[in-house]
């Protein structure tokens, strides 16, 4: 689950695109989180299909969503978007009923919470293929993941970094009287301090517990030296943190990629899938950070946002 202060960045942002979207339609009585767009003015003519997106409830996936949204509309192609859905397990549903037609997801996700397992495999390519097959079994298919992941993560200040020379979590034992925040089930998920006292031997921990605060705040002001945080959190921008490297896969991969309904797939074509995909091999960590950090912290709207990134890959 995303801390709520994530949580509260995202619901900013919802409030902000509203005011967009009331002022264009005049008063206009549709949900406000569905967003109908017709086929545009592009060099592929007329639009090629029509297709139902939808998104989880936080910034990410409200940036995500607008990404694939207007790629798609530039080859031609009539999308509605429904941002906002809900979690995992309501997104899941709205998905297998026919409410949508795709969604992106996240692959450690859609085994863990969509279909039961225990955990992500061994790496990333190996996760990305037991989400695929499991999807495949109930009539979805996977498109092609990010190269982000936006999984549970470490951090520390770039200064604490260079002090200790801290690249990665084993290295948490160069730094003494280490004290770490995290969300309260850090301390006895295996995700969390078990997990780093199994996989990497760091068991001197004074742990806090941040509730309803940030972790980057206690960071900043120096009451902790490390923090549990997502890899893909906006104010990784700043520059001011390093992200330990997990070489021992303790939290699991999480890339992003599309679950689409296999029949809609098959629909659309290969002129779908390619540009759904050339987005999704543009999405690095330092893009979606990027990406969150303008919408969450810098106040813009994700479709500002994602417009100007397309723009700039080439996409629109």
């Amino acid at each position: 689950m995303k801390p709520s202060w994530r949580r509260l960045m995202g619901l900013l942002a919802i409030m902000s695109a509203l005011v967009v979207a009331v002022a264009a339609c005049g008063g206009d009585d549709d949900e406000a989180s569905d967003t109908t767009a017709t086929a545009i003015e592009t060099t592929g003519g007329q639009a090629s299909g029509s297709i139902t997106i939808g998104t989880k409830d936080f910034t990410e996936e409200f940036v995500l969503g607008e990404l694939y949204k207007q790629a798609l509309e530039a080859k031609g192609f009539d999308v509605t978007l429904k941002s906002n859905i809900g979690s995992t397990e309501i997104i899941d549903k709205a998905l297998t009923s026919g409410r949508i037609d795709m969604y992106p997801e996240y692959t450690g996700t859609a085994l863990t919470v969509v279909f039961g397992a225990a955990g992500s495999k061994r790496t990333a390519d190996a996760t990305f293929r037991a989400a695929k097959d499991a999807y495949e079994k109930r009539g979805q298919t996977l498109l092609e993941m990010t190269p982000f992941s936006d999984s549970d993560a470490i951090a520390v200040l770039k200064a604490t970094a260079d002090k200790y020379g801290v690249e990665e979590v084993g290295d948490l034992k160069k730094i003494p009287n280490l004290t770490l925040a995290g969300q309260p089930q850090f301390r006895t998920r295996i995700q969390g301090l078990p997990g780093l006292k199994k996989n990497y031997g760091v068991s001197d921990v004074r742990f806090r517990s941040v509730g309803s605060l940030s972790p980057y705040e206690l960071l900043d002001q120096k009451k902790v030296l490390a923090a549990a945080i997502f890899s893909t959190d906006p104010p990784l921008a700043s520059g001011k943190y390093v992200v330990l490297d997990d070489p021992k896969a303790q939290f699991g991969f999480q890339n992003v990629a599309p679950v689409v309904d296999q029949e809609k797939d098959d629909e659309l074509g290969d002129e779908f899938e390619s540009a759904v995909n050339a987005v999704s091999e543009k999405l690095t960590d330092d893009a979606i950070i990027a990406m969150n950090s303008a919408v969450a912290i810098d106040q813009k709207s994700p479709q500002s946002v994602a417009k100007q990134f397309l723009q700039e890959n080439g996409l629109l």
